[in-house]
């Protein structure tokens, strides 16, 4: 885990380590988001569907859970 801080305005310097890694150069376009109280600095991607594939689990499918539900009312 690496720490920052904020500079003057705001800005901060993401290690050079996870600059390398994910490809981040000077101009550059991070997408910022926040969620539950954490913040997220998302890398570009080339293409998002495939670097989407299985970051949800698989397990518990609330398809499933909710097909049960609905199952159970009409008993």
């Amino acid at each position: 885990m690496s720490f920052v801080k904020t500079l003057a305005k705001g800005q901060i310097v993401i290690p050079a380590g996870l600059r390398k890694k994910y490809h981040i150069e000077p101009g550059t376009e991070l997408q910022i988001m926040e969620y539950g109280g954490i913040i997220y600095l998302v890398p570009p991607v080339e293409d998002p569907i495939k670097e989407a594939r299985g970051a949800l689990p698989s397990r518990p499918s609330l398809a499933g859970q909710l097909l049960r539900e609905r199952r159970s009312d009409y008993k």
